[in-house]
Formats: structure tokens, C-alpha cells, sequence
């Protein structure tokens, strides 16, 4: 019999050789490691089965797999072909799991979103669902256990996200439902409205009434902060694209001759490609901030160094500095700005104002249009939207255009 000293001393040699213990089971040691093994008969062949790599398995641990083993023969069932039933068996759970399903249904669905999107979606999943549920068969998951996983995300106070991973779900259980995995979609018997409280159903504050955006126009001018948030902020309301699709541009997507701001699909949230035309008086804040940033690759580097954007939060922050109040105006509300006066005051036509916004338009025959539709009328649009900014700072009387009606 073997002991535990001996197997301590077993240096691997030339060949591989063998150390017999007793029953069959013996150690074998070659230059990759010592394997536990045993010999059986089982009918009229001769088999092997592994029983474990040492020192990871014990030599008292093999001795109990191997009686296991011996236990499985005397039932007349065969321990090396169980073995492989049960891998088998195993690989089939772990590919039917909600996990695999759930990557699967993500990686069809999210395949043309912006990376961003992909980043965060993918993270609630891990961070939210899988390690619960994960590796549950599909089949199996029953609707309190999406509960349970709902109710631990509300637990921290994270309503929003509890209604996004609760959507998430869903949608995987349905595309299970459409592969034939389950019988259908247990989440639709959670009435989501009595489990969780309420959302805060507020939009993103924004000042929309001409007299009030010229003071803010002339606060922003105002602004004793950095110059790169300055900038920032009088870019945001020419602009009026998403924080993070500003904060985030780069200078190789900006020209400055053709006026033109190209953002690649990959950072925005439809996953399609943007252009903004620039106005002159964009034109002519970015030339000043080329001289200070323009080595770099971020138009607005962070301050604790240029190899990363601006932090999501300056913009905000520079507003609240202003003493405007996040109930009162915010940096996506730059935005709202926008496709409240171009309608309303400036009379642009609404299918223009939505594409400025990069938000999902479709022509008559039900097409979406691409990141060139209409570029010269909105270049026009970005221009008058410019020079209006500049009147209501002024504090000027502004005439409405009436866009739509020439």
C-alpha cells in the first residue's frame, strides 16, 4: 500500500511508471504531474478511470472515489462510462443554463448598439442577475426567482436599474420561449407595478422659455471656472448633443475647415453615426480650445490628465456653480432647450430638429434616415440656432423664422 511519504518522494524519470496502491487503484507519475487511476473489468473489457491529479485529490480522498467506483460495479453499473454520462450531462445544463441563454439573446440584441450601451447592459447582467440565477437551467427558473432577483436590486435603493434588469430577463425568457427552451415567459405573471414603488417620473430639468435661456447664455459667459469647462458649456447649448457623446469627442472627429463634428456609431446610443454641423461661433470656441487641448486626444481631457475624457459630472457641477439647481437646468436639459425653441420659437421642422438629436427618424416610406439626411438644411438650423443664442444673451427682441413654412 501506498503512504503519503512515499507519494511525497515520487520524482518524475524518463518514462512514466506506475505506483501501486491496492483494489486496482494505483498513482501513475510522468512529467506533466501524478494521476490517481483505476483498473477494472467491467463485462469482459479491461477499463481505466480517473480518479484525480495529486496533491489536489489526497491519497485518503482517491481511496474513497475508488470504493465509490467499486461500489458502482457490484450494481452492475459502469463507473468510467457514468463518469462521461454525467460530463455530458453537465455540458448540457451549463449551455441551457439562463446565463448562456441570456448572452446569447445579448449578444443578437445589443449587437448594433453603442459600445456604451453594450458596457452597461452586459454589467447588470453579471453583476445582477447571473450570480443568482445564472446557472440555472433556463427551464427551471420559475417567476419568484425573478422576484428574488428584483427584490435584492430594489433592496439598495436602485429602482431603475431593478425595472432594466427586470426587462432584461424577460426579454431572454422570450427568446428562450422562441428557441423551444421554455414553455414561455414566467416573468409575464410578475405585475412589476405592485413589487416595486413608484419611479421618479421627473425629465431632465431644462430652462425652456426664451427670457430665462438668455440668462442663462449670459451666465455661461459669466463662468470664472476652468476654460475647458467653459467651453464645455457654451459647446453644450450650440451643440446640444448627449453629455457623454461630448465629453467624450475626440479631435480627429472634429473639422474645423468643413465645420463638422463626425461621431462615429460607436459611441452613440442608437449605435449609428452622427454628424453635427458647426456653427461659426462653435467653430470659433474650438479653435481657441485647439490651441489648448488640441495635442491631446480628448477635445475636453479630464484635469487629472489628458488620456481621459472629461468626468461626466463637470458640466453639471459648473451649472450648479452658476446657481442653477438640478431641479432647474442640467446638462442633458441642453437638449430640451433645443427641440423646445427650434419648434417653437424658431419654427424648424421637427423632423429636422429629431435627427439634430440623433434620435431615430424614418422618411415617408418608413426608411431611417442616414447621418447625412438633410445636412445642408440643418447646417442652416445649427447656424440660426447659433445666432438666437447670441440675441437672447443679448436680450435682444428674436423674430421667429417660421422654418417650416418656406
Amino acid at each position: 500500500m501506498l503512504t503519503d511519504t512515499a507519494i511525497k518522494k515520487a520524482k518524475p524519470a524518463e518514462k512514466p511508471y506506475k505506483l501501486s496502491d491496492e483494489k486496482g487503484m494505483y498513482l501513475l507519475v510522468n512529467q506533466a504531474g501524478r494521476y490517481w487511476r483505476l483498473d477494472y473489468r467491467f463485462g469482459s473489457k479491461r477499463k481505466t478511470v480517473a480518479l484525480g491529479v495529486y496533491p489536489d485529490v489526497s491519497l485518503a480522498r482517491a481511496r474513497e472515489k475508488r470504493d465509490e467506483a467499486r461500489r458502482q460495479l457490484a450494481d452492475g453499473i459502469d463507473p468510467g462510462a457514468l463518469r462521461k454520462a454525467n460530463k455530458a450531462r453537465a455540458a448540457a445544463c451549463a449551455a441551457n443554463s439562463f446565463e448562456a441563454v441570456a448572452r446569447s439573446w445579448f449578444a443578437k440584441a445589443y449587437a448594433d448598439k453603442a459600445q456604451t450601451t453594450r458596457d452597461k447592459t452586459i454589467t447588470r447582467l453579471e453583476q445582477d442577475v447571473f450570480p443568482w440565477i445564472g446557472a440555472r437551467p433556463v427551464s427551471e427558473i420559475a417567476a419568484p426567482d425573478v422576484l428574488e432577483v428584483i427584490r435584492r436590486i430594489e433592496q439598495r435603493g436602485a429602482i431603475d436599474i431593478a425595472r432594466r434588469v427586470f426587462n432584461y430577463v424577460g426579454r431572454t425568457l422570450r427568446y428562450a420561449d422562441s428557441l423551444g427552451m421554455v414553455a414561455r415567459d414566467v416573468s409575464a405573471s410578475i405585475d412589476l407595478g405592485l413589487v416595486l414603488p413608484d419611479r421618479d417620473t421627473r425629465h431632465h430639468a431644462a430652462i425652456t422659455s426664451p427670457q430665462a435661456v438668455g440668462g442663462l447664455m449670459r451666465a455661461i459667459d459669466g463662468f470664472t471656472g476652468g476654460f475647458v469647462t467653459l467651453c464645455a458649456l457654451k459647446l453644450s447649448a450650440l451643440t446640444f448633443v448627449r453629455p457623454g457623446e461630448l465629453r467624450h469627442a475626440e479631435w480627429e472627429e472634429i473639422d474645423l475647415d468643413g465645420a463638422t463634428w463626425s461621431i462615429p456609431g460607436s459611441r452613440m446610443k442608437m449605435g449609428v453615426p452622427h454628424v453635427v454641423p458647426l456653427s461659426t461661433q462653435a467653430v470659433a470656441i474650438l479653435r481657441d480650445l485647439h490651441n489648448l487641448t488640441g495635442r491631446g486626444r480628448y477635445v475636453f481631457p479630464s484635469e487629472r490628465g489628458g488620456s481621459r475624457p472629461m468626468s461626466e459630472n463637470t458640466v453639471n457641477g459648473a451649472l450648479r456653480r452658476l446657481g442653477f439647481t438640478k431641479d432647474e437646468m442640467t446638462a442633458h436639459g441642453f437638449r430640451a432647450v433645443a427641440r423646445t425653441l427650434l419648434d417653437e420659437e424658431l419654427g424648424f421642422r421637427p423632423d429636422f430638429i429629431e435627427h439634430q438629436l440623433a434620435h431615430a427618424v424614418k422618411d415617408p416610406n418608413g426608411r431611417a434616415y442616414n447621418r447625412t439626411a438633410h445636412l445642408a438644411e440643418r447646417r442652416k438650423m445649427m447656424q440660426a440656432w447659433a445666432d438666437y443664442l447670441d440675441k437672447l444673451k443679448a436680450g435682444a427682441d428674436v423674430i421667429p423664422l417660421h422654418a417650416n413654412s418656406a
